[in-house]
């Protein structure tokens, strides 16, 4: 799975380019806790049956997040997080709901299962997988979603990576790296994952590459009078 250092390195590049000048200790802070808060459903694993990649991965939780700061930010006459913080924290509040969906449930959104998207609204994993290509011979073919209709009723299905639910999917992680419902009697290897190949590996150093440049940009020295 892609680790948290994986999560972290995108997030990192995701902050350099949304807050620009105001990002410092603080807000990368906040939005590596973002980013590592959705592994908390790991731990919740062994009192609910798939539970990691359920809980604190879907797309729910974040629409309702952005819907509600939008509707404080810019429908009400008075803003409650402008009040009690300041407009540069409400930049970062949308920057901390864009870290968690795109640095962290997107990305694991295309690997193993994939999330339960719609949790709780609906329990049932999705995995984004597939390609996209132009061929001479068959013009444009995608496969990320699977289209099909029926020649004899003409019903017609579309799949987007719909897999299983909560009570059958098990994603394995440190704390239950092995399905509880099977049983093994070779010795729990519980492994915490880095850089699992070469593209995560590039997205780590490629976080903190961007991070490193956007502090050392300036305005350049200026020009006295």
């Amino acid at each position: 799975m892609p680790s948290t250092v994986v999560h972290a390195g995108f997030a990192l590049l995701l902050a350099a380019a949304l807050l620009r000048d105001d990002l410092d200790r603080r807000v990368l802070a906040v939005l590596l806790i973002v980013v590592v808060l959705p592994e908390v459903d790991s731990f919740l694993g062994p009192i609910m049956p798939g539970a990691h990649r359920t809980v604190g991965h879907n797309f729910v939780i974040p629409a309702v997040a952005a819907s509600a700061l939008y509707y404080d930010t810019r429908v009400r006459g008075r803003s409650l997080v402008r009040d009690r913080l300041s407009d540069r924290w409400v930049a970062v509040a949308w920057a901390a709901i864009f870290v968690h969906v795109f640095a962290h449930i997107s990305l694991d959104w295309t690997h193993l299962d994939g999330v339960n998207a719609l949790w709780p609204l609906r329990d049932r994993f999705f995995h984004l997988g597939g390609e996209a290509f132009y061929s001479t011979a068959d013009g444009f073919v995608q496969t990320f979603v699977d289209v099909r209709i029926d020649p004899e009723t003409g019903t017609r299905t579309v799949d987007a990576g719909a897999g299983g639910t909560s009570e059958s999917v098990h994603v394995s992680n440190p704390v239950q790296p092995r399905d509880p419902d099977v049983e093994i009697e070779e010795p729990v290897e519980r492994r915490f994952p880095v850089a699992n190949g070469g593209r995560r590996l590039y997205l780590i150093g490629l976080g903190l590459f961007a991070l490193v440049a956007r502090r050392l940009q300036g305005d350049g020295p200026t020009s006295g009078e």
